[in-house]
């Protein structure tokens, strides 16, 4: 049961994927820290914040009242999810890709079209059963 355990443990798609977490977690804030430090500023450029703090544009409702789109937490996502994104493939999947590229490389699998069908395969046997029969 241990031994399973120790087996699935070690594979390398699992200590990938919990470095993956790991630096993903911690990039996340760097990344959080640079939009609220320069994007966000750069949106209250253009936009005020209204008055629970929402950068973005405000309209006028039908009933009178304001009510703000709040693009600057919008553009903070975006920007967070592709600079994740960007370094999760630079950093993981574009070396792992070429790790496996160079592994193949090494020890070529061997192509289904060169294997015989079962069909051919039975009547080798077939053929190999008589010639000991009749010997």
């Amino acid at each position: 049961m241990f031994q399973g355990f120790k087996e699935f443990i070690t594979k390398g798609n699992v200590i990938d994927l919990a470095v993956a977490v790991v630096i993903g977690g911690a990039f996340t804030a760097i990344v959080t820290a640079v939009v609220d430090s320069i994007i966000t500023p750069l949106v209250a450029l253009f936009y005020q914040p209204d008055a629970s703090g929402n950068i973005g544009p405000t309209l006028t409702g039908i009933y009178g009242q304001s009510v703000t789109f709040p693009l600057g937490n919008l553009i903070t996502a975006l920007i967070s999810f592709l600079a994740v994104a960007l370094v999760v493939y630079f950093v993981f999947v574009v070396p792992m890709n070429t790790y496996k590229e160079r592994q193949a490389a090494r020890n070529p699998a061997v192509e289904e079209d060169t294997l015989p069908s079962e069909q051919e395969l039975l009547i080798e046997i077939r053929d190999l059963l008589r010639k000991d029969a009749l010997n």
